[in-house]
């Protein structure tokens, strides 16, 4: 979570009740109580109610909408149940925040689901729907700095997001055996309220009830259970670490499982449905095998477990949730885990502030794969850097990654040549200081956020180079670069696409010799699965 100086945490809990539909008027909800006797009201002028005012998203231009403001978030503790023959969810979720100054109304992301009733340090709350905000009006002005706990009582069917642009179906997504939850980028709020924005990072525990014969699985460690009682199992879960709300999980149907530890000693957890049991091992090693040699590359990881969840829901793509990368209905290839394991040092330690800076996430997570492809012994990251740059009529020329488009976020220019911008810079200041920038950039800005502009601001510095050009050109330029640029000092390694970049030397691997490198080729395009 981000530190705020001087300011108020704030902890919401949500009570399910099984009997209630959907609500989604803006009216204010038949479930809000009348404040306690004597509660203290709002007072001032108008323009320090004004002031006192959370805002009805937290500031990102692309996505007005998502997030709030007035507060951020420390902790939400998710107490759910789930019931996949009705589709109904319930539960009670504890979010502790700190408001950053007077709150008289603030803001919460919930779609579709009722909302019975909310309360804050114990007294009633006035609160209204309108479309996904919860709009809470405290029993009494909150001061800022003043620590506060918010509950709210909520329950009904959860509903995806549904032909969002090129993002596909995405949030709460019930399945024939229970639910498939990936979230990226706002679909947190179609299963518990949040403030939904990459730029407020918060610790979770998941109190999580299914049927018995279910299996629930949330971020990081298991903590307790399962315990089955009265046909009814609950599992606890607790990511110790802070987390955006988009890589939240509470996925569950019948998994098989297995858990132990890395070569490096790292937990490790897999999990497959029953149409996936036979990649169970599979999935275990290569994670497990993935994970350790990245920490040899970017630094420590800086999670305290890992793995990989294959569901047999097919949406198409992959999500890398935090400590659990989740697989929808199809068998990943090396390349997609090694991406969605980068990703939990590129985009979830290391997190956006802004969508418009996705590539910071994607471009690393697919530069990632190309490394992979390197230390396989197969295609070297120069030898498809220069067989992307090759495809004079790619779809990526048109399309500047360093400024996603909220109509086309997960563009593959994003994931590309974000990939291509860093092998340039590679090549520019060379392999050292390549490697040296990644591993700084994950160790300063471990577990907060980060803007193209502090990546190119600790390029510059540790190469000692002035970098504006290359940047321009490759992140914010339309068109196909001329590369190298005349005078490159990287000129006669790029005029050798079968070269291999020499990286870092890593402790010692359990993989056997590498195959033999094949001839030159055209990168094909990116697996259609890994979308993210």
């Amino acid at each position: 979570m981000r530190s705020w100086p001087a300011a108020t945490t704030m902890s919401i809990t949500v009570l399910g009740l099984l009997a209630c539909s959907a609500s989604n008027g803006a009216s204010l909800s038949q479930g809000q109580r009348t404040p306690a006797a004597g509660a203290v009201r709002p007072t001032g002028d108008a323009a320090s109610l004004k002031e006192a005012v959370g805002a009805p998203g937290i500031g990102d231009p692309d996505f007005p909408a998502d997030g709030n403001g007035g507060y951020d978030v420390s902790h939400y503790s998710l107490k759910l149940s789930y019931t996949p023959a009705n589709k109904h969810l319930a539960g009670v979720a504890a979010i502790s925040a700190t408001a950053l100054h007077d709150l008289v109304r603030f803001n919460l992301d919930l779609s579709g689901l009722h909302v019975d009733g909310v309360l804050i340090d114990g007294e009633p709350a006035e609160f209204q729907r309108s479309g996904s905000e919860l709009v809470v009006k405290p029993p009494r002005r909150i001061g800022k700095g003043e620590k506060f706990t918010t509950r709210v009582t909520y329950s009904g069917t959860p509903k995806p997001v549904r032909d969002s642009s090129n993002l596909g179906i995405y949030g709460f997504v019930p399945t024939s055996d229970g639910a498939f939850v990936v979230c990226e980028p706002n679909g947190a709020k179609t299963w518990f309220p949040s403030n939904d924005h990459p730029s407020d990072k918060a610790t979770f525990d998941f109190e999580l009830t299914v049927p018995e014969g279910l299996t629930a699985l949330a971020n990081g460690e298991l903590v307790g259970g399962p315990v089955t009682a009265e046909g009814k199992t609950t599992f606890l879960w607790r990511e110790r670490h802070p987390m955006v709300t988009y890589l939240a999980t509470m996925t569950l149907g019948e998994f098989a499982t297995r858990t132990g530890t890395t070569d490096r000693g790292l937990p490790n957890f897999a999990a497959t449905a029953p149409r996936f049991d036979g990649q169970l091992d599979r999935v275990f090693r290569l994670s497990g095998e993935i994970t350790d040699y990245w920490s040899t590359i970017f630094g420590p990881y800086p999670f305290s477990s890992t793995g990989g969840v294959i569901d047999d829901f097919h949406t198409g793509y992959a999500l890398e949730n935090q400590t659990k990368p989740m697989y929808g209905g199809f068998i990943p290839d090396e390349s997609i885990i090694a991406h969605e394991l980068a990703h939990q040092w590129f985009g979830n330690s290391v997190s956006i502030k802004r969508w418009k800076d996705l590539w910071l996430n994607e471009g690393f997570a697919t530069y990632a794969e190309w490394l992979w492809s390197e230390h396989r012994g197969l295609l070297t990251a120069e030898q498809i850097f220069t067989g992307r740059l090759s495809m004079v009529d790619s779809p990526v020329w048109s399309y500047p990654p360093g400024r996603a488009k909220p109509d086309d976020l997960f563009h593959e220019s994003v994931y590309n040549r974000g990939a291509m911008a860093l092998h340039a810079l590679r090549q520019r200041i060379g392999d050292a200081a390549f490697f040296t920038l990644l591993r700084t950039w994950v160790r300063d800005h471990a577990y907060g956020h980060a803007t193209t502009d502090d990546f190119v601001a600790l390029a510059e510095r540790l190469s000692g180079k002035n970098l504006d050009r290359l940047f321009d050109t490759w992140l914010f330029k339309q068109g196909r670069p001329r590369w190298p640029e005349r005078g490159d000092a990287a000129r006669s390694r790029a005029d050798r696409p079968g070269a291999r970049i020499t990286l870092p030397a890593p402790h010692a691997h359990p993989h056997g010799p590498r195959t033999a490198v094949p001839q030159p080729v055209s990168s094909p395009p990116r697996p259609e699965a890994s979308r993210t």
